[in-house]
């Protein structure tokens, strides 16, 4: 992997609609999935230290009962929600994106949250509460660049119109909210029966 191609997602940063296009039609499918991969990773890492060492001012976590295999999950699965969801609606409007392509757009408009939230896990111990307002500015402002990327890759991955676009992105979200409904239904439903064949099992024990 060349210095250019782990440049690329900086690029697609301040140039989105060339930087998705690029990784479209230009760039290699295999380094841009190692390279979402890698953010993928590096936000979920960046979400457990902010959890675990921002400062006492904006850190509502408790650290004692810190579980960094849920704070992955809180990543992990909104993104893969998302795909999902987007890859599923698109396929349905026409939308040209595949799978992976969906997975790496998304990968790269989260780069933000990366760049500007890593620095300010370590500001966050030295700012007084008058100075925790630019900490909650950074981290709207990485949001809603992300937000900004997120619809412009969206757009360029399925050659969508605006318009379009912001309703898909609509749906999408609305799709998630389902998917997550049914996983909580089923994980509660799968909770009961496992009660359910314990309490017999327990039945048939004692009665022995």
């Amino acid at each position: 992997m060349n210095r250019e191609a782990l440049q690329h997602p900086l690029y697609v940063m301040v140039h989105p609609f060339n930087g998705y296009w690029d990784l479209k039609y230009v760039r290699s499918q295999k380094t841009s999935l190692i390279l979402s991969f890698g953010i993928l990773f590096m936000l979920i890492l960046t979400n457990i230290l902010g959890s675990q060492y921002s400062g006492f001012l904006v850190n509502l976590n408790n650290p004692r009962y810190l579980n960094s295999l849920l704070e992955a999950v809180y990543v992990l699965v909104p993104v893969l929600f998302w795909c999902v969801a987007n890859w599923s609606l698109t396929t349905l409007m026409d939308g040209e994106g595949k799978f992976a392509e969906i997975f790496i757009t998304t990968c790269f408009a989260l780069f933000p949250i990366v760049l500007i939230n890593f620095p300010w896990i370590w500001i966050s111990n030295f700012i007084s509460a008058q100075e925790s307002s630019f900490y909650y500015f950074f981290k709207n402002f990485a949001v809603i660049w992300s937000g900004l990327l997120l619809f412009v890759g969206i757009m360029t991955v399925h050659q969508f119109t605006p318009a379009k676009t912001i309703g898909t992105i609509l749906l999408t979200v609305v799709a998630m909210a389902f998917m997550a409904f049914l996983t909580l239904l089923f994980f509660s439903l799968l909770q009961q029966m496992i009660v359910f064949i314990s309490t017999i099992y327990q039945e048939i024990v004692l009665r022995r």
